[in-house]
């Protein structure tokens, strides 16, 4: 087994047990038994459950960041800019949401001052990317810099407010009375002049 497969296949077995057991049962034994391989292994590759869980939040916030910055890119009003931002995070989510929900579920599950999230090392992490997403939309906007960043963030939690419904709707096995891309229509419509 390659290095590369085997941290490959850690944060793959990671991803798993977050889906179906929760943080509490995120543990390295418990991805050393799944891998196959020691514990020692996955400390090799992951010394702290932070580095881990960076390992995994992470590249997601920065795929978030990159298809927001590019969806924004050419938009030539503020107007095609919120509508460009919010169908193309809301494809990213929506394509996949058991990731969706490790990115911004799982981290609210996590006690006030437990060590695994509240590293400032992985916030160090997280604040550039952030900054990076709202910065490409808050640039479009076409408001004073404080006002515009504002705007932005909150454009973004509507966003995941719906992709929050979508998503309870999917793991109830309830639909929705209106499709998808209506809802996302009508985001957009609110967000916008239109």
């Amino acid at each position: 087994m390659s290095a590369g497969n085997t941290k490959g296949q850690i944060l793959t077995i990671a991803r798993e047990i977050l889906a179906s057991d929760g943080l509490a049962a995120l543990s390295f034994d418990a991805i050393a038994r799944r891998l196959g391989r020691t514990k020692q292994t996955v400390l090799y590759w992951y010394p702290t459950k932070q580095a881990l869980l960076a390992a995994l939040f992470v590249p997601w916030l920065e795929a978030e960041a990159d298809i927001a910055a590019q969806a924004v890119s050419s938009a030539p009003s503020r107007d095609e800019a919120i509508g460009a931002f919010v169908r193309a995070l809301a494809d990213y989510h929506l394509g996949d949401l058991d990731r969706f929900r490790l990115m911004y579920l799982l981290p609210q599950t996590i006690p006030q001052g437990a060590a695994q999230i509240s590293s400032g090392d992985l916030l160090e992490k997280v604040h550039p990317v952030t900054d990076r997403m709202y910065g490409a939309l808050a640039g479009k906007l076409g408001a004073e810099p404080v006002t515009a960043r504002r705007e932005a963030v909150a454009i973004h939690a509507a966003l995941l407010g719906l992709v929050l419904m979508l998503g309870l709707s999917d793991r109830i096995n309830d639909p929705l009375k209106h499709a998808t891309s209506d809802l996302v229509d009508a985001l957009i419509a609110r967000l916008t002049s239109g």
